[in-house]
């Protein structure tokens, strides 16, 4: 934050705010100031402001800069209520004048905390859309996309195009009254805005009815292009067939292995970038509605010969796509009997701003008591949270403040995008400092705000990001998300902001190429030997490569 972030954040203001604290700041300057002569109609102001207050309220402005404002319009409307009733020719002059001076100085205060977080608690209205037909609920929502989505020009996205190619099937489906095809045009639509932050919600029952079915396996596509079997589910179809881990996907569903990988058929997110897309065409190429038959065929690790067994979809709750969970706390950390300090965050909740500190800090210092050899910070599948967690924590790992970010939104007075100055976020040292050997491990699924600490430290000459992957590349800001209710009952999210460097480009986000996100220094190969290591040996093999690079 700073004085001029502060004055500058006014920007952010509706006119209806402004209109708002501007009588409320007269009000205040009205009974700081011994005036002594008055007029009745100003014994109105507040009462006529709260009026106001419920008139934006009926508008529809319930955004969290608004409530403020409103909150801070009734308590003055409170504090000066009597003058009502109590009319008067001439305003006395208050016997403690130096007391009222400093009350309304205090009463002010509420302005002064709306100008530091305007750009955070900003007005951003939900588009409410549920009550249009499809074709024009998408119109609507692709417009105000191609405007306001923080990365279209980033991603290069013609949104003229999108409409030339979905406005007709969403006419179509209209016309039909086809549910169907509306959901399937619609998360067709949305995934083609390769971000990892916009999402289809409310669609569990679609999705249920979808790709409900599993069949107790996952996949995943080597470098070279082969399929092969990275998790079993015990019990599942797939174990009771034989399958095991390890085992190559020769054809599934009638397609060769590698056809039915790349070309799964299932859109069940947007994806930023070349990576995530391949994470995640493993998990859903195993997908199918509950009771489907799919022939498989397959050769196990140690046999020679293919075998082929027809495997039916049951009801697994999901259970392939759920995340691996590490443990039950955000940031969890132990010393390995290799000599070696180990953090696992898992994600960066914001009720953690407070404590983390000392969390980390204990960890640091036990790990330093016992002269560690280096430090493997674990931020593989960290599912994001808040950034001002993970610079504090990035500040145990630098010598001199760096940079993290700087924020973007639009702002719907300019109709443009703007910096907000107040939401520049430095990593500035914090004891206890280590500055030894670092190993960051990283993957696909490493996004959002856990992209932010191998972001910010990635070029140290004592740190070594290690990973299959980059990180997802989806590293915009969402602070007040857009938020668009089309019609069936769907919400469309996307991020409403833009993470910059010192430069003011945007950083970590994926661009129109699907290049993005934290890149390892040390790239590991995905071949037969790193896959065999891994998944049939049970060796966490980014964890050994960490090892080996510190020592």
């Amino acid at each position: 934050m700073s004085f001029y972030g502060t004055i500058d954040s006014i920007k952010w203001f509706t006119i209806w705010q402004i209109a708002l604290a501007v009588i409320n700041l007269i009000v205040l300057f009205w009974y700081a100031v011994p005036i002594q002569k008055t007029h009745r109609w100003f014994d109105f102001l507040p009462s006529a402001n709260v009026l106001l207050a419920v008139l934006c309220i009926a508008y529809g402005d319930t955004s969290d800069l608004s409530l403020l404002i409103y909150a801070w319009t009734f308590l003055l409307f409170l504090c000066t209520i009597k003058r009502v009733f109590r009319p008067g020719n001439r305003r006395p002059m208050p016997k403690h004048r130096v007391a009222r001076v400093i009350l309304c100085i205090i009463g002010a205060i509420p302005f002064v905390i709306a100008l530091m977080f305007a750009g955070e608690l900003r007005y951003n209205p939900t588009s409410e859309l549920s009550d249009m037909g499809y074709s024009q609920a998408f119109v609507k929502m692709n417009e105000r996309l191609s405007i306001e989505y923080p990365f279209g020009d980033w991603k290069k996205i013609n949104w003229d195009e999108l409409r030339s190619k979905y406005e007709p099937l969403f006419q179509k489906a209209e016309q039909k009254h086809d549910k169907a095809l509306y959901y399937h045009t619609l998360k067709e639509y949305i995934s083609s805005i390769p971000d990892g932050h916009v999402a289809l919600t409310n669609i569990m029952t679609e999705l249920k009815a979808e790709i409900g079915g599993g069949f107790g396996i996952t996949a995943i596509r080597l470098n070279d292009g082969t399929v092969l079997v990275n998790k079993v589910i015990k019990d599942s179809p797939a174990d009771k067939a034989g399958i095991k881990i390890g085992a190559e996907i020769v054809t599934w569903d009638g397609r060769n292995g590698k056809e039915a990988y790349n070309n799964s058929g299932i859109i069940a997110a947007s994806l930023a970038t070349e990576q995530a897309k391949t994470y995640n065409q493993g998990l859903f190429m195993t997908r199918a509605p509950i009771g489907k038959d799919v022939t498989v065929e397959y050769i196990n690790i140690d046999d020679k010969e293919a075998k082929k067994v027809t495997l039916q979809a049951y009801d697994d709750n999901f259970k392939t796509l759920q995340r691996a969970i590490a443990g039950h706390d955000a940031i969890e950390g132990k010393f390995l009997s290799s000599g070696y300090g180990y953090l696992k965050l898992s994600w960066f909740p914001e009720d953690l701003l407070s404590t983390s500190n000392n969390i980390v800090s204990d960890y640091l210092q036990q790990f330093l008591d016992k002269q560690m050899k280096g430090l493997i910070i674990d931020l593989r599948d960290n599912k994001g949270g808040y950034d001002q967690l993970a610079a504090d924590i990035a500040g145990h790992f630098v010598t001199k403040e760096r940079f993290y970010e700087i924020t973007s939104f639009y702002n719907r007075n300019t109709k443009k995008f703007e910096i907000n100055y107040n939401e520049k976020r430095m990593v500035t040292p914090n004891k206890p400092i280590y500055n030894g050997k670092i190993a960051i491990l990283i993957n696909s699924q490493t996004i959002s705000t856990g992209e932010g600490l191998p972001l910010v430290l990635k070029g140290l000459p004592n740190v070594k990001i290690i990973g299959f992957t980059p990180t997802n590349g989806s590293f915009g800001v969402v602070t007040n998300a857009i938020a668009i209710n089309m019609p069936e009952g769907f919400t469309v999210r996307l991020p409403d902001g833009r993470s910059l460097n010192q430069h003011y480009e945007i950083q970590g986000d994926s661009d129109y190429s699907g290049n993005g996100g934290v890149v390892p220094d040390i790239q590991i190969p995905l071949n037969r030997n790193t896959f065999i290591a891994k998944y049939v040996d049970g060796i966490d093999l980014e964890l050994e490569y960490a090892m080996k690079v510190m020592h």
